[in-house]
């Protein structure tokens, strides 16, 4: 038999894949945990119970957070739902206005931001614009730039090279005809160029014949392949993608041009007429290579970065010009296509979600390689990345939040300068739909029970869907929760713990009065470290019985722990020489040993466990543990 003792510093490994139980040689073994559930990992390494959710709002269905950023004083939050859009300021509804996307549509909307303006698309409904004036928020279909009725707006040639079409006459309402079927019904109302002269169509006689109304005389009637449609229709479809780069507005494929690229005339957004190709006018090219790329996101960094469904590219050109724009192909990772999740910027590098549904990419560039490369955040933790449905990245927590397609969500510490990379995994009663950050706040869209509301991350709370109190003098009735009508909650009052209690008539009642509370749905919080080294002295032997245990906690209250004979309640009054009966739990900031009991014969088990209910802030630092070897 030996004695080894271990400490464990941090834990910015994170949750680690349970494929690595044999990689004890790695760092990660070391600096990992097998289980961490509804806790936040500080990038210094301790982790923490994670923040509550404050209930804001009911909502009338399912639907997407987005947000918009105006400056640092007003940040709104945005909240797509079934053909409506909810505006809220600081967590309170200011304004709804109509849209025109429908539930099913919302998985697949893209969009982005300049000031007071919030562009969004979808390759099926045409692309509007969201917008904040001093009269309040309006709503509209995008208008390109017009100059004498002229429409600088995009073109192109579906039809084969080869089809040509005939105009009756030069000016005035006249026909073109098409010597193949290319013409169809939807074509109604959108503008076409023939000779680069634009004509407005008036109606679609037949598959080979439509009418139209000359904006600009045609220079003869003879027949021309020189034709194109407006790129965008119904017929067509719609920008999948757009983003603003070196002030211009660059557009990204469409239902029927997936891999086709757009950039408006530098200074005028609207504009994108080609022109001569002088240096400030619009640009368009497609991405050619040996699969088709269909544009997927689009985003601003130190180059203008594609995200396609096959591969990652950059844009070049110091400024931008028709002249100096260059295309180069950087990865071959592929973005996800079932449902738009945008890419979100942490510290310098793009984090994007694959094709595969099951990795988170970092698309950072690197000044060694003069190229970008895509490394894949979760690659020790790839069981965390289950179908994701958003990511929305926290400055202040330096946390990254991906919400998943079972309802549950993870996140991310990453710390690139102290190689941070850890994973936690969370859940809550009901089903979280999407998230987003706005300003510094982390608001969350969930389903409980059919019920959906509108939540946001606070730090003062240790419960979900929770609502708090204040009461002049001392109430045992309060009000106020018909949110959570028929659920089972628990209770904060004054600082301690009351017993959980079922919401009736929107209302509890306490035990004792009190003058604060804090109310709502409980969760539990798991920390279970990896099972001993089996390359390191821990793991030489058939069993080990943990001597103690010394825990380093921080700014916690309650500690329910399993070291051998289950889980049980830790008195952190009794370490703390404190027996007031009856008063609020007291802090515990410090080291606290625990002696272990009895003999692990199963060394791919962990030799302790955390696992707590009690709605008070638990923060963990470190552990160290003397164990017997056998």
């Amino acid at each position: 038999m030996s004695i080894t003792r271990t400490v464990k510093t941090n834990f910015t490994a994170g949750e680690v894949s349970p494929l690595l139980l044999g990689r004890g040689d790695l760092r990660a073994y070391d600096n990992g945990a097998l289980l961490l559930r509804n806790v936040f990992i500080y990038p210094t390494g301790g982790i923490t119970r994670r923040a509550g959710l404050e209930y804001l709002a009911q909502l009338p269905g399912t639907g997407r957070l987005a947000s918009l950023e105006f400056n640092a004083e007003q940040n709104y939050l945005l909240v797509f739902t079934n053909e409506l859009l909810s505006i809220f300021l600081d967590g309170v509804l200011v304004e709804t206005l109509a849209t025109p996307w429908i539930s099913a549509q919302l998985n697949q909307i893209n969009w982005t931001q300049s000031a007071d303006t919030l562009l969004v698309v979808h390759p099926d409904v045409e692309p509007q614009r969201i917008m904040r004036t001093n009269a309040g928020w309006t709503i509209a279909a995008w208008e390109f730039f017009t100059d004498a009725n002229i429409i600088h707006q995009p073109y192109y040639k579906f039809a084969d090279t080869a089809v040509t079409v005939t105009p009756s006459a030069t000016s005035g309402t006249i026909t073109l005809t098409a010597s193949a079927s290319v013409f169809e019904n939807g074509l109604l109302n959108t503008r076409m160029r023939v000779h680069n002269k634009e004509v407005d169509v008036i109606e679609v006689q037949s598959a080979t014949v439509v009418r139209v109304t000359t904006i600009e005389n045609l220079p003869d009637t003879n027949p021309t392949i020189d034709w194109q449609e407006q790129s965008f229709s119904s017929v067509r479809g719609w920008p999948t993608a757009v983003a603003f780069h070196q002030n211009r507005l660059v557009i990204g494929g469409s239902r029927d041009l997936p891999n086709r690229l757009w950039l408006s005339k530098s200074g005028n957004l609207f504009n994108f007429n080609l022109g001569t190709a002088q240096d400030d006018e619009a640009i368009e090219f497609g991405i050619l290579s040996d699969q088709v790329n269909a544009i997927r996101g689009l985003f601003s960094s130190r180059h203008l970065q594609i995200f396609t469904s096959g591969a990652e590219w950059m844009v070049t050109g110091t400024p931008l010009t028709p002249a100096s724009i260059q295309l180069n192909r950087q990865t071959r990772v592929g973005t996800l296509t079932e449902r738009t999740v945008p890419p979100v910027d942490v510290e310098g590098g793009t984090l994007f979600v694959s094709r595969s549904g099951n990795e988170v990419r970092e698309f950072i560039y690197s000044d060694l390689e003069q190229a970008y490369t895509a490394t894949d955040l979760a690659l020790l933790a790839q069981h965390m990345i289950l179908s994701p449905q958003s990511l929305a990245y926290d400055k202040t927590r330096r946390t990254l939040f991906l919400v998943r397609g079972d309802g549950t969500f993870a996140t991310l510490t990453l710390y690139r300068a102290e190689a941070v990379v850890a994973w936690t995994s969370h859940e809550t009663d009901g089903q979280v739909l999407s998230m987003a950050v706005v300003g510094d706040k982390t608001y969350a869209l969930i389903d409980r029970g059919g019920d959906y509301f509108l939540e946001s991350f606070n730090d003062a709370f240790a419960l979900d869907s929770a609502l708090s109190g204040t009461a002049g003098s001392p109430a045992t009735t309060w009000y106020g929760l018909e949110h959570l009508e028929g659920r089972i909650v628990s209770i904060v009052a004054d600082g301690k713990v009351q017993p959980d209690q079922t919401v009736t008539s929107g209302m509890i009642v306490l035990e004792n009065a009190a003058n604060n509370i804090v109310v709502g749905l409980p969760f539990a919080h798991q920390i279970e470290p990896l099972p001993p080294n089996a390359v390191g002295p821990d793991g030489a032997g058939r069993c080990a019985r943990l001597i103690e245990t010394q825990f380093r906690l921080q700014n916690s209250y309650a500690l329910r722990l399993d070291i051998g004979m289950g889980l049980r309640d830790i008195s952190l009054r009794r370490h703390l020489n404190q027996t007031t009966i009856g008063a609020a739990p007291p802090r515990f900031d410090g080291d606290l040993t625990v002696r272990g009991i009895g003999w692990a014969k199963d060394l791919t088990q962990p030799l302790w466990k955390i696992s707590g209910f009690a709605p008070l802030p638990f923060t963990l630092l470190s552990v160290s543990a003397t164990i017997n070897i056998n």
